[in-house]
């Protein structure tokens, strides 16, 4: 079994952080160049990896997937955390990403996908979104569960009246307009051009854990949505007719 790594005080107010290693953990932040994150970095970053009595030696009954995740440096067994992290100057660990979540474009500039997600939902349009990226293109999708609302009502200002809400949500002009809204929430949100969906789909069901989207904690499953929109993000990288 694990324990916490990291510890915080019940009188500690501050925000942002996991708090500093337990007196049993060792935490290192292992360098990964691609991605810009490096110990010598100001403040120093990289991949949280932990090591200590309270770290479990493996996984049960599942050696490939241990010998991914644990790594043994100068000696010492640490587990890969998978988390990007950053030492503040208290000695506290602040989490900015995940590693998964880092994707390299076409051009070789890495982007957040969990960044770009967060400052989406905050916008009154989405009730859920999920952006992917190919190493060989240069623009990120995204796939988005619109709010039914908001998105009722843009289709009535246009003048838009589908038989139905599938027909709304792949409506190509409340498309293209949804996308603009989405677009000018994006810069308002400080987001930087790459970062933006070069293309979007509608999704006309909602994402919960009972359809086994996202987790009972309502984070997304990337892979089993991958999986279930694998055609449609084909799609979306295949035509270029489009793409803003």
């Amino acid at each position: 079994r694990d324990s916490n790594a990291t510890y915080f005080s019940v009188n500690d107010l501050s925000t942002g952080t996991v708090g500093p290693p337990v007196r049993c953990s060792r935490i290192l932040l292992r360098e990964w160049s691609e991605g810009g994150y490096t110990p010598v970095n100001d403040p120093p970053q990289g991949e949280v990896l932990v090591s200590g009595s309270n770290i479990s030696p493996g996984y049960w009954k599942q050696p490939e997937k241990t010998a991914e995740d644990f790594v043994v440096i100068d000696g010492v067994r640490y587990f890969a955390t998978g988390d990007i992290g950053e030492f503040r100057e208290d000695g506290s660990l602040r989490i900015i990403d995940r590693k998964k979540d880092l994707v390299k474009l076409q051009h070789g500039e890495y982007v957040s996908l969990a960044k770009i997600e967060t400052a989406l939902l905050n916008c009154p349009l989405i009730d859920n979104i999920c952006c992917y990226g190919d190493s060989l293109s240069s623009y990120l999708i995204a796939l988005v569960v619109p709010n039914k609302k908001h998105l009722t009502e843009m289709a009535e200002q246009f003048d838009i009246s589908p038989s139905s809400w599938t027909d709304i949500c792949h409506n190509v002009e409340i498309v293209k307009e949804y996308q603009r809204r989405m677009e000018e929430h994006a810069m308002k949100n400080h987001l930087l051009k790459n970062e933006l969906p070069g293309k979007i789909y509608l999704c006309d069901e909602i994402w919960t854990a009972e359809t086994g989207l996202l987790t009972e904690a309502m984070k997304l499953k990337r892979r089993l949505i991958k999986e279930k929109y694998e055609q449609v993000i084909a799609q979306l990288y295949r035509d270029d007719s489009y793409k803003r």
